[in-house]
């Protein structure tokens, strides 16, 4: 008789929705459709460090779909940074408990940094599955990242609400939302939220030029004005965040009241958005056929729609950046808002 595979789930670095639905993605059909034996490593790699784990049933996968967070925990342990207790070599306990617990596959649910991890542990030997999430949208190799689609709806909502403070005490409103590096987050939901000036880190911006921005929109008796900004955009040393620098260089140039909010954690928290169970559902179904097909050491990615997988070499230490010539890009500019650039 065949052995049956014994495949290992694991989620790291930053919650966001649909971890849950990616999760139930690659039990559910591991278990019924491959007859797979499916183990659940608790927070991340630092429950293959330690040896925690459980085994997951149909039963423990049923009702998880439209959870957020994650039901396996998550960590943002990094095996292959020298850290930690002098003579700890974490990877070779990774590779160890990989070995103990009998498994043919390890699926690691995460971000660039999981990613990068992943990848290590290919090269160590370990047969590894990779699946992007991240609210940034910015792993390299994949078009989406589940949790991207839930966090826009939560930004927009959230752009759409100060709209109405805004309008009512005639100021302007600077939202802050997540993004150190890409602006993906703050692009689609700006544009979706109808905000006047969008600033992101890939184009950089001029304060010269969205100050002059907001003035001639005063000039046009328009009310109010929306500036949505990504934290990672470039600010002066010692400014405590995009959002407050914006404010204050708007203060200083147009002589505007301006206000500040900082979203936050509010972007990964929640239900998944239904866009991102179907994807993160798609991820997982797709992981467990490359695994039936041991094709190892890949990442499932969303190309033009289509589920497809890259190798994990080629998406490590790399970021899935805004392009400056993209579409939605373009498309702001014609309906006049303000990128900050010429």
């Amino acid at each position: 008789m065949t052995k049956r595979k014994r495949i290992g789930i694991l989620t790291a670095g930053g919650d966001c929705p649909g971890i849950n639905a990616a999760i139930r993605g690659v039990g559910k059909t591991a278990i019924v459709s491959h007859n797979m034996e499916v183990i659940g490593i608790s927070s991340g790699f630092s429950g293959l460090i330690h040896n925690d784990y459980e085994i997951l049933t149909e039963d423990s996968l049923s009702g998880i779909l439209t959870l957020g967070g994650t039901i396996l925990g998550t960590s943002r342990e990094k095996p292959f940074k020298k850290s930690g207790m002098p003579g700890t070599n974490k990877p070779k306990l990774i590779k160890k408990h990989y070995k103990e617990m009998g498994l043919d596959c390890l699926v690691c649910i995460g971000g660039n940094g999981t990613q990068k991890t992943a990848a290590l542990l290919a090269e160590e030997g370990l047969n590894v599955i990779g699946i992007p999430k991240t609210i940034d949208n910015d792993v390299f190799g994949t078009d989406f990242t589940f949790g991207f689609d839930s966090a826009v709806t939560i930004a927009t909502e959230a752009i759409d609400r100060l709209h109405t403070t805004a309008n009512s005490h005639k100021r302007i409103m600077v939202i802050e939302l997540m993004g150190h590096h890409a602006g993906w987050l703050t692009l689609y939901a700006g544009m979706a939220g109808g905000g006047d000036v969008i600033l992101i880190p890939e184009l950089g911006y001029d304060p010269k030029i969205v100050n002059r921005y907001l003035l001639d929109r005063v000039y046009k008796k328009k009310a109010y004005s929306i500036v949505v900004v990504a934290e990672g955009l470039q600010k002066p040393e010692g400014e405590t965040s995009a959002a407050a620098w914006v404010a204050k260089m708007i203060e200083e140039g147009v002589r505007i009241e301006t206000r500040t909010t900082i979203l936050g954690y509010v972007q990964r928290g929640g239900s998944p958005s239904a866009m991102d169970r179907i994807l993160a559902t798609r991820f997982g179904s797709h992981a467990v056929q490359l695994i039936a097909e041991e094709k190892f050491g890949r990442m499932v990615v969303n190309r033009n729609n289509k589920t497809a997988s890259v190798l994990l070499k080629e998406t490590a230490g790399k970021l899935n950046l805004v392009p400056k010539d993209h579409s939605l890009i373009e498309k702001a500019k014609a309906l006049d808002i303000c990128l900050g650039i010429k």
